[in-house]
């Protein structure tokens, strides 16, 4: 038997924390969809690094065109500096680095050199004027290729880059062991799994892909 649900919410749902879901929709935590966790990197006005450990995305293109699609609230010090300098950097690292990641949340000050106060290394970019993290084994360098809001008065904003260059570890694209999934590759967020019958909810979880045998 499946559940069935419109676009209300379930009066079984209560927030765990206040504007839960205004922020978020309802729907997020009870399909409990993983998705890529990743590092947006930029420079502040000031020219200091600003990082955001970061989920809510895809990517997709077709020929030598390839694109990175956010979705990002308005507040955000990564949406500004990415609307004013047009430019930014993806960068994905393995679970042994999760706690610089979640370093990076603490480490936000204006002032702040972010990427190197988080406990990573700044590299410069190929195409694009923005940091990326030597310690990453994926950056994508983009340019914004343009911006909207998710709906009309939406706090979420759709930012698309276009990806100008790419930088990859060379032993996870060779590796069976140590490849772009398992330990060693893509780390994915599993938000808050909620029971929508009784309103449990799980405490977010960080996930990774294994192979099916």
């Amino acid at each position: 038997m499946k559940l069935e649900y419109g676009i209300e919410k379930p009066g079984s749902l209560i927030e765990s924390w206040p504007g839960q879901y205004n922020t978020f929709s309802w729907m997020e935590y009870v399909t409990a969809i993983p998705q890529p966790l990743f590092l947006v990197s930029t420079y502040k006005e000031n020219g200091a690094s600003n990082v955001c450990f970061h989920a809510w995305s895809t990517f997709t293109g077709e020929g030598n065109d390839y694109f990175c699609i956010l979705s990002i609230l308005n507040h955000q010090h990564t949406y500004h500096n990415i609307i004013r300098s047009k430019e930014f950097c993806v960068n994905f690292p393995d679970v042994s680095k999760l706690n610089e990641c979640y370093a990076s949340i603490r480490n936000n000050g204006e002032s702040d050199n972010e990427i190197e106060a988080s406990g990573f290394t700044l590299e410069k970019s190929y195409e694009v004027n923005a940091p990326k993290i030597k310690e990453c084994f994926l950056n994508l360098e983009c340019t914004l290729e343009w911006d909207k809001p998710l709906f009309e008065n939406s706090k979420w904003i759709l930012l698309c880059g276009r990806v100008r260059h790419l930088s990859i570890d060379e032993e996870r694209v060779k590796s069976i062991d140590k490849g772009r999934y398992g330990k060693s590759g893509y780390m994915y967020n599993v938000h808050s799994p909620i029971n929508p019958i009784d309103g449990s909810e799980i405490e977010s979880k960080i996930g990774y892909i294994e192979i099916a045998k």
